[in-house]
């Protein structure tokens, strides 16, 4: 009896640790989530909600779909009303790995996964922004407690949970693919998966799974494979190289390197229980685990080298942080050394979550993140969209009746979108933003395109807002350069500098041509000069806050 209160009450006190925990950092999460600027992909997730269909040119549909709901529920525009359903399902993550570690191990491995949770960066910090990232992870979850039921007892509502999980997860992103390949493999390759052939329950989820693909395949035959052309060929160059070799590295750094240590040997010690036989989820914790890591790193040497993708691999941490209470636990238990390293690995995991987000909370404090502004980890992105957006509306205001309102590429057009609240038609000019992203395709579809714009406007006032830092350096001659054969006549009328000119917009009044202009001198092109000679000031440490050239009296860069 004394063991038994002994084991309970220790349980009680992980317990309050983790609901403490959870509790401070949702908090912190909910103060940013309602203050931090939308990041760009959010923004243009928002403008698809705006257009409700079965899929998109970039994704499937439910990121759109949760920003409709939570734009729908609340009554009102902003960046809370966009993030909340987010915020929930990021916030469920570390109860959904309580519950999967204690079905496995019992309430105290239980809370202590949840802390583990909640201390890894990639995973305590979902949910901050309205990403698809947040249901897909959300759903892999759900998936692995449905599987994990199903093979243990193979009720119907456990396959019936996998389905759905599955279906969810196709609905949010093409990376669903990975979860389905590792299925194939546990399948395949263990003793216990391939006696999963032969329930019905198994099939139920296949079934799921595929009603779950249709508005991705609806999406794509309506726009001619757009999203399948862009996620399997335009994005991935399908040939070997060698800096992707350097994704372990990535991978230390964002995990924490004693962390992500850690996380590898219960992936190996889950392999090695695996191959013993021994009871329990070894199987399927190894095999999620070995797939997602090492499937994202054989994927990453020939696929994607320019996208953000060192948060692919966070679901095959999942499982593993259910595991690791109980091989920590057994694993020297009387070493004082171990426990030091434990210790060690959880402070380094609590301090760069820390870090994380006071980086993200000094974009939301005027002028604080101009302390970054000589670092690469300058948050640009997350910098200038109430000025730029105020600055259109004040110019908006003294244009000619009729006025378009134009952006350079779909990055900046849907910033100016979300600020202006889908007051007015924002179009792009073509831009390799729009190709490198996937949104060329939707562009066209909503008739915001280059070519739209001509069509429907030729001839017309038009309003120009130049994102001049957004481009890589060595694009930004060619792109700016022939940005005048999309305008006629342009007039510099205004422009800001955030950060001492890390991050430049500049606008121009122009006419809207009937077809491309015939391509001249880029040197002759006052888009591109302006950009270059602010650039050049910038790198020399000159753009502070400069009086600009400008309609409104006294307008200054902030």
């Amino acid at each position: 009896m004394r063991v038994e209160s002994s084991v309970a009450s220790e349980s009680a006190r992980w317990r309050v640790g983790f609901v403490l925990a959870f509790t401070l950092l949702q908090s912190v999460k909910l103060g940013l989530a309602m203050r931090l600027a939308p990041f760009v992909d959010e923004a243009f997730y928002w403008q698809e909600s705006r257009h409700l269909a079965w899929g998109y040119s970039d994704l499937p549909p439910l990121t759109a779909w949760l920003i409709r709901l939570g734009e729908t529920v609340t009554g009102q525009h902003g960046v809370l009303a966009m993030r909340w359903p987010f915020l929930l399902l990021g916030a469920a993550l570390p109860w959904l790995v309580v519950v999967y570690a204690r079905s496995l191990f019992g309430a105290r491995a239980g809370w202590q996964a949840g802390l583990w949770c909640l201390a890894l960066p990639l995973a305590g910090t979902l949910g901050l922004l309205a990403l698809p990232d947040v249901p897909l992870t959300f759903a892999f979850m759900l998936a692995v407690l449905g599987l994990s039921a199903a093979m243990a007892r193979d009720r119907w509502r456990d396959w019936l949970l996998l389905g759905l999980a599955l279906a969810l997860a196709w609905m949010t992103h093409y990376r669903a693919g990975m979860l389905v390949l590792a299925g194939a493999v546990l399948l395949v390759a263990t003793p216990r998966g391939r006696t999963l052939w032969r329930r019905p329950g198994l099939w139920l989820a296949f079934g799921m799974m595929l009603a779950g693909m249709l508005p991705m395949l609806a999406s794509n035959l309506s726009m001619h494979g757009a999203g399948l052309e862009f996620q399997l060929v335009q994005r991935n160059p399908w040939r070997f190289h060698a800096d992707a070799l350097v994704q372990p590295l990535e991978q230390a750094l964002v995990c924490t390197p004693l962390l992500y240590g850690l996380l590898l040997w219960a992936a190996w010690r889950s392999m090695l229980r695996a191959r013993e036989g021994a009871a329990g989820d070894w199987d399927l914790v190894a095999v999620l685990a070995w797939t997602f890591l090492g499937g994202y790193f054989l994927f990453g040497l020939f696929a994607d080298d320019t996208h953000f993708r060192v948060h692919w691999p966070l679901p095959g941490y999942l499982p593993l942080l259910a595991v690791l209470p109980v091989l920590i636990r057994e694993h020297r238990p009387a070493s004082p050394a171990w426990k030091g390293l434990v210790i060690a690995t959880a402070a380094l995991a609590a301090l760069f979550q820390v870090a994380i987000v006071a980086w993200l909370g000094m974009t939301t404090v005027p002028g604080a993140a101009n302390w970054l502004h000589r670092s690469k980890a300058y948050p640009a992105q997350f910098i200038g969209w109430r000025e730029s957006g105020n600055r259109v509306r004040s110019l908006l205001r003294q244009s000619a009746p009729g006025t378009v309102l134009v952006a350079d590429n779909f990055e900046m057009a849907a910033e100016l979108d979300f600020q202006l609240d889908g007051s007015r038609p924002v179009y792009v000019l073509d831009s390799p933003l729009n190709v490198k992203h996937g949104r060329r395709a939707q562009l066209h579809v909503w008739r915001l395109d280059g070519a739209s714009l001509r069509r429907l406007h030729a001839g017309a006032p038009m309003l120009l807002v130049v994102e001049e830092s957004r481009l890589a350096e060595r694009e930004q001659p060619l792109v700016l350069g022939a940005s005048c054969r999309r305008i006629i006549d342009p007039k510099r009328v205004g422009d800001l500098a955030f950060g001492l000119g890390r991050k430049r917009v500049a606008f121009y009044e122009g006419t809207v041509p009937r077809k491309l202009l015939p391509q001249h001198d880029r040197d002759a092109c006052p888009i591109w000069m302006h950009a270059y000679h602010t650039r050049q000031a910038a790198e020399l440490g000159r753009v502070r806050a400069p009086v600009r050239h400008s309609r409104e009296a006294g307008a200054t860069g902030p």
